[in-house]
């Protein structure tokens, strides 16, 4: 896995109230067992990790947030996209 993926997960559990270990990029974010509240903490935290916008809809595109893997695509391609100097 890549610093981004670790990353990532890395904020998942933070965020999850049954923190596992088995968590890789295939994992389904449904099978995480995270609540609306701590999905849009999670968000806040990835944007500040990686120094991009999420956009508000992103979880309702197909395929954005369906699995780790997912989430880790999209803020690669968001963090391709952003100005120089974000973070990354």
């Amino acid at each position: 896995m890549d610093d981004v993926a670790t990353k990532i997960i890395e904020i998942l559990m933070k965020h999850m109230k049954e923190p596992r270990d088995d968590i890789n990029l295939s994992t389904a974010l449904t099978d995480l067992k995270i609540e609306s509240l701590d999905l849009a903490m999670i968000v806040f935290d990835i944007e500040d990790a990686f120094g991009i916008e999420i956009p508000y809809n992103a979880n309702e595109e197909a395929g954005d947030f369906k699995t780790v893997g997912s989430v880790v695509d999209k803020v690669k391609g968001l963090a391709a996209g952003a100005p120089a100097g974000a973070k990354a």
